[in-house]
């Protein structure tokens, strides 16, 4: 069983590509394979081993050491002129990036129409795309609908494609087989979920579980002997009216809370937009934990409340927080994110490389 799957617990941005990266680096398999699901609506932040920041849309964050194979199984959704920029900018070996023939191409079609049908002022959608590839998939042709879906297969005729367009199923099954870990590094978080999250239409175009990051891979429920549920201190949403917030503050707040007295706003990887905050709310995440039922728990963004060697001292503001945040969700958090420091497995161990910037 060596596939690991790794989601969001909350509104997106939780760090998950960071903590596929960890998983990639922490490995004992010697062959690692990351997969990613979904589509460039949302950005997977990571740093090198020499502390250089990648922010990407379209590869994930796990491959940032450029040392693993790459795969973009069925259901992905893929702009390549965002994969191209990316495989440029991380110099990635194309040879070791392989794309399923099924995998559906974003077109300037599918953008307009998002863009013609208000989503992102109605819902706070990126205007990417993935949502109309979605609905012109699910079309399947229909007549009445002004959408055309575009298989990788059919794109590689008409496009210079940036990688390998084969059956992924079949490469993913290999794989398996052989014993290689394979990390599927999802997309967004639980309470943005289609089906799941509560908040339809407030919602993405897709599921955002582990189930259904596993659905898009084409590989077995029984393959899979980790799930990582990624959370962060204080969650966010994107701008606009992309849904509710419960305990929306301010970033003035944020930084008031916790005493810090730099500019902690963050602004959205694709759209560049000033993100919602809020403080934790146990409940999307107690929900998130139901449907994914987590090997492993992470809570990124501690900075926003304390340094590691605060956990040393249990009456510290850090310290407090996670023990009420443990209590509150009736279990352990496994690792702890800081974004100088790196992560911390449970409460003791040494730190992770993760150098001079803040997690996104």
């Amino acid at each position: 069983m060596p596939v690991s799957i790794v989601v969001g617990g909350q509104f997106g941005s939780e760090g998950k590509g960071k903590v596929a990266l960890e998983l990639a680096r922490r490995s004992q398999e010697t062959d690692v394979t990351l997969v990613r699901v979904g589509g460039p609506n949302s950005g997977h932040t990571g740093y090198d081993k020499q502390g250089k920041r990648f922010a990407l849309r379209q590869l994930p964050a796990g491959c940032i050491d450029r040392n693993v194979d790459v795969v973009f199984p069925a259901g992905s959704y893929l702009d390549l002129d965002v994969l191209r920029k990316e495989i440029k900018a991380l110099d990635y070996p194309e040879d070791r990036i392989f794309i399923s023939e099924n995998a559906q191409i974003i077109t300037e079609e599918h953008k307009l129409w998002e863009a013609n049908a208000d989503l992102i002022g109605a819902i706070g959608s990126t205007g990417s795309g993935v949502g109309a590839a979605v609905m012109a998939r699910v079309a399947r042709g229909a007549s009445n609908i002004a959408l055309h879906a575009i298989p990788a297969l059919e794109a590689k005729s008409w496009e210079n494609m940036p990688a390998t367009v084969c059956d992924t199923t079949e490469l993913l099954r290999a794989k398996a087989d052989r014993g290689d870990r394979i990390i599927v590094e999802g997309s967004q978080g639980f309470g943005l979920s289609l089906l799941d999250g509560g908040y339809w239409p407030k919602a993405t175009a897709r599921t955002t579980t582990a189930a259904g990051a596993l659905a898009e891979t084409g590989l077995s429920p029984l393959d899979v002997d980790d799930v990582t549920l990624v959370t962060r201190s204080f969650p966010i949403r994107v701008a606009g009216e992309s849904g509710p917030l419960k305990n929306e503050i301010s970033w003035d707040e944020v930084a008031n809370v916790t005493g810090r007295s730099e500019d902690l706003r963050e602004y959205t990887t694709v759209t560049k937009n000033l993100r919602r905050v809020g403080k934790f709310d146990s409940e999307v995440v107690k929900r998130a934990i139901q449907s994914n039922r987590p090997t492993r728990l992470v809570m990124n963004h501690l900075d926003y409340v304390g340094l590691p060697e605060d956990l040393t001292d249990p009456s510290s503001q850090l310290s407090r927080f996670v023990a009420q945040v443990e209590t509150d969700l009736s279990r352990t958090v496994d690792w702890l994110g800081f974004s100088v420091f790196g992560v911390l497995e449970n409460l003791n161990s040494q730190t992770y490389d993760l150098p001079n910037a803040r997690s996104e």
